[in-house]
């Protein structure tokens, strides 16, 4: 099997309402495309999201450490693609981006691709609280790193892998979103970041909206000011 030019990361737990059709839509993306890899990482699910993940060919890991940014951090040590891209396995995040995020750093030098879910939001695909929160959380990345980011929470991005190594990445839950764009920006990493489509979850909720937001938003100014424990990429 020929080496894989894009690893797709995807971290589950208890999905399997929505698993399949990322999948379905991760092979109508990615066809034609050359040769990827679909890395499940999974956080001792109690359904069937292993079973269904192996039957469509994903490579499962298991991952019992619980955690966001854990689970990616795993899927970065387990990856062999030369860019790698996360995707939710709730449907929040169209797989056909992925083309073209793959494109910004191929084809046009880009280092970092992160999509901007603000830029054309459906009505009612976001409350009003998530939003409010996302603008607060966004103007304080702006403000703190002095870098014009348009929407610092998504989750829909794309990285050379090359560049993993020059990237200090200490948090294991959600504010890893916002820490590997920061971390991003602060070690001169191209940055480049488009609008993408966002879409209503399917399945089980795992975002604490409130907790997060503050946890997130205490993480900018820890990280500004160096007040974060050791890196923790392994």
């Amino acid at each position: 099997m020929d080496r894989p030019r894009v690893s797709i990361i995807i971290p589950t737990m208890n999905e399997e309402a929505s698993i399949g059709r990322v999948l379905d839509e991760v092979a109508a993306a990615m066809r034609g495309e050359g040769p990827y890899e679909v890395l499940v990482v999974d956080t001792e699910s109690r359904d069937r999201t292993v079973e269904i993940s192996r039957a469509y060919g994903a490579r499962v890991i298991s991952e019992p450490r619980r955690g966001y940014g854990r689970a990616y951090k795993t899927g970065f040590r387990e990856a062999a693609g030369d860019v790698i891209v996360p995707l939710d396995a709730d449907l929040t995040y169209p797989a056909s981006t992925i083309p073209q995020f793959v494109r910004y750093i191929e084809d046009e030098g880009a280092d970092f691709v992160s999509g901007n879910r603000l830029a054309a939001l459906a009505p009612g695909v976001m409350s009003g609280m998530h939003r409010l929160g996302n603008r607060i959380l966004t103007g304080t990345f702006r403000l703190l790193y002095r870098f014009p980011i348009q929407d610092s929470q998504s989750g829909m991005w794309a990285l050379r892998r090359s560049a993993i190594d020059r990237l200090v990445l200490v948090h294991d839950g959600m504010a890893f979103s916002e820490e590997l764009k920061l971390e991003a920006v602060r070690r001169g990493l191209r940055f480049q970041e488009v609008p993408i489509e966002y879409r209503p979850r399917v399945g089980e909720k795992k975002i604490r909206s409130v907790r997060d937001a503050v946890e997130n938003l205490v993480w900018l100014f820890r990280k500004r000011f160096g007040w974060v424990p050791p890196a923790s990429n392994g």
